[in-house]
């Protein structure tokens, strides 16, 4: 008995030592850690006005002239976390996470970083002075301007700077599309997309977060993970206005065509994935119903076996790098096209289509189109690749 109570003295001492350990290290919270609570407690607030479109009690938490910019975007959901406050003074600089779902299209929350200037006002309360992309984030569109929002059957588009009217034409091309791609692909996919209509090229690089430079010329990009988990946010189809305006209709109906194939495969495409099969792909399915023939949709690469020029193998990833040459990139799509639809005539489309998803089944680039090319088509590359040359010459020379 007498050690059994000696023992329990001695825990009662552990336990007061441990106690008294926990209250040394965490202390009272800093001025640092009280003012990122009122921070949090601030945008929390902020949040729930957005969602609850009450430009006033935006006001009271700081500047809401920008909500006129993004109040006609349906949203499912709008939060903040607060990572960071660097406080100087009575103003401070706060880095968060803004969480957001577009109603009817994300089934989870986009995640993008931002940056708020604060000050303490009369009450000695912050004050959100103004909310911007973080170094290096992407712009979102409502930071370009005011946000107009059209909805199609199966399309939802978002613009700054473009009449109704306008909009409605890139839904139109998107409703055509969507059904385009499920006849190809199948309909195990969201079959809808969101599609962003900057004003200009130098809007499409801000939402990219890239330099114009890298996108001239290019009509339109997907952006979203490749191999992303049905609960993901929704990809978005970027247009660049100024190279989009620049197309005829049949153009633009299979631009919009190839970044909605892109938003269909997405979760079937992986690291293992090559350039030439993805690109190739979403070519082949936006010019699967033209009736284009492989001289006039390819004319780089006509040009090319023409004159005696047949690639010696297929594209590698960074032959589709955007800062070369418009030849050089026109001849990698065209050459992952016919690739494609070599397979889609020669095997079939179903053929097609499974080697695709075979291929990206894989985690690993290594091994992945040669495993796929002998149990989905029963060759090799070696054999695949002549046979390829072979098209190419048949079809374009």
């Amino acid at each position: 008995m007498a050690g059994r109570r000696q023992a329990s003295k001695h825990g009662v001492v552990v336990v007061c030592l441990l106690l008294a350990s926990l209250v040394a290290c965490g202390g009272r919270p800093t001025a640092a850690d009280a003012a990122r609570a009122d921070v949090q407690r601030i945008l929390d607030q902020r949040a729930t006005a957005v969602l609850d479109r009450d430009k006033a009690a935006i006001a009271k938490t700081g500047t809401a002239d920008w909500f006129e910019d993004v109040s006609a975007v349906p949203l499912a959901s709008w939060s903040y976390k607060v990572t960071a406050v660097h406080r100087t003074g009575s103003t401070a600089t706060a880095d968060a996470e803004l969480h957001y779902q577009v109603q009817g299209y994300d089934s989870a929350p986009v995640t993008v970083a931002r940056t708020l200037a604060l000050s303490l006002d009369a009450s000695d309360h912050w004050y959100v002075a103004s909310e911007k992309p973080a170094e290096k984030a992407p712009q979102q569109l409502w930071d370009q301007g005011q946000v107009t929002v059209v909805r199609g059957t199966h399309s939802m588009v978002l613009g700054v700077g473009h009449s109704v009217e306008k909009l409605h034409s890139f839904a139109d091309l998107a409703d055509r599309a969507v059904p385009a791609v499920s006849d190809a692909w199948g309909t195990k996919w969201s079959r809808h997309v969101v599609v962003l209509v900057p004003k200009s090229l130098e809007g499409m690089a801000g939402l990219l977060g890239s330099p114009a430079s890298s996108y001239r010329g290019i009509a339109a990009v997907t952006t979203g993970e490749t191999g992303a988990p049905a609960q993901a946010p929704a990809d978005r189809i970027i247009v660049n206005p100024d190279a989009y305006a620049l197309l005829g209709i049949l153009g633009r109906q299979v631009v919009l065509t190839h970044e909605t194939t892109h938003v269909a495969t997405r979760a079937e495409t992986t690291a293992a994935t090559p350039l030439w099969l993805s690109e190739g792909y979403a070519d082949w399915v936006g010019y699967r119903d033209t009736g284009r023939t492989p001289t006039e949709a390819a004319p780089e690469l006509s040009e090319a076996v023409t004159g005696g020029r047949v690639p010696a193998a297929l594209p590698s990833d960074a032959d589709f790098g955007f800062g070369g040459s418009a030849t050089g990139l026109a001849l990698s799509y065209e050459s992952g096209w016919m690739a494609c639809r070599m397979i889609a005539e020669r095997w079939s489309e179903a053929k097609l289509g499974e080697f695709y998803r075979s291929v990206g089944a894989r985690k690993k680039r290594l091994g992945a189109v040669e495993e796929a090319l002998r149990r989905v088509l029963d060759t090799d590359l070696k054999t695949f690749t002549a046979e390829w040359q072979e098209y190419l010459r048949d079809q374009l020379d």
